[in-house]
């Protein structure tokens, strides 16, 4: 199913409102031993964001539908899985962000994992408990496998090399398709943004100085793989009252450099915490994409 859009709000809300909290602290650098004042704007504001957005998602989407018995629902092959990806991307960026803003309070490396890095997978999880309970959608085992990949690559890693050395970003162009459903695709470029899964891709992207030490590689240089898909009008390929019947859904796979901004060399610890919070986009760079259809494209410039 179509991830809510209250999920991106609050991804953005809580990078803002998480620092806002203490101005005079905001955008410091990462405190080297606990700071119990920081740690506790972080949970409260974590706490508040977290059931105020569930409270408001409650009465603003799922009431205007009709309840029912907790019920699951194999929604695995709709939108040629760019659902799932959406799932995987939001519960990754939302784990990397809870841990970076514990580990601005001074919290242990464990600690930021245990309770950071499974962030976006235990707010996903309320959500689709949600589902499970309306009518309209269902409890999806697809969604919470998708949620634990993202949670996983962010914490693997960590454990791992104790860094970040692949990174999942988002890319956004406007499509056709949403003007021919604007109901299910969005209305305008803050809806599309959201819904018209055409117009989305994600991005693995990797650094190849972390996987390469010593060669004389920027730090800052990374290659990225994406995928995306073309031609959907419903979410799987159906007609709906006899429209939407000649649909010519295309799998799309890139490839593409890219910039990861966290490993740009700065001193500005203003400008560190911008970096880091705008490296969840893929930069734009020319790209090759891969279909079915056309075989082999080139990019000028790709969003």
């Amino acid at each position: 199913m179509v991830i809510k859009q209250v999920v991106y709000i609050v991804f953005f809300l809580f990078v803002t409102f998480t620092f806002s909290q203490s101005k005079i602290n905001l955008f410091l650098k990462p405190s080297d031993t606990l700071n119990k004042s920081r740690r506790n704007t972080v949970v409260i504001t974590e706490a508040t964001l977290g059931v105020a957005s569930l409270i408001a998602l409650d009465q603003l989407w799922y009431k205007d539908y009709p309840r029912s018995k907790f019920h699951t629902l194999n929604d695995n092959s709709e939108w040629l899985q760019m659902d799932k990806l959406g799932h995987v991307y939001t519960s990754y960026q939302l784990g990397r962000l809870g841990a970076n803003v514990l580990n601005w309070s001074g919290v242990s490396k464990k600690q930021q994992l245990i309770y950071g890095g499974t962030l976006g997978f235990a707010y996903l999880t309320a959500i689709e408990i949600f589902d499970g309970f309306s009518e309209e959608w269902g409890f999806s085992w697809g969604d919470m496998a998708a949620n634990a990949a993202g949670t996983g690559l962010y914490i693997g890693q960590e454990l791992l090399w104790k860094e970040q050395r692949m990174t999942l970003k988002y890319s956004f162009h406007r499509t056709q398709y949403a003007s021919q459903r604007p109901d299910k695709l969005g209305e305008g470029l803050s809806q599309e943004f959201l819904k018209d899964y055409n117009g989305q891709t994600y991005w693995l992207s990797f650094n190849l100085h972390s996987f390469f030490k010593g060669n004389g590689i920027p730090k800052w240089l990374n290659v990225a793989f994406g995928y995306g898909a073309d031609g959907m009008l419903t979410g799987e390929d159906e007609s709906i009252n006899g429209l939407f019947a000649d649909q010519n859904r295309v799998r799309q796979y890139y490839f593409s450099l890219d910039i990861d901004l966290s490993r740009i060399d700065t001193n500005s610890h203003v400008l560190k915490t911008i970096f880091d919070i705008f490296n969840t986009i893929k930069v734009p760079f020319p790209a090759l994409e891969f279909n079915e259809e056309n075989g082999i494209l080139l990019h000028g410039i790709y969003f």
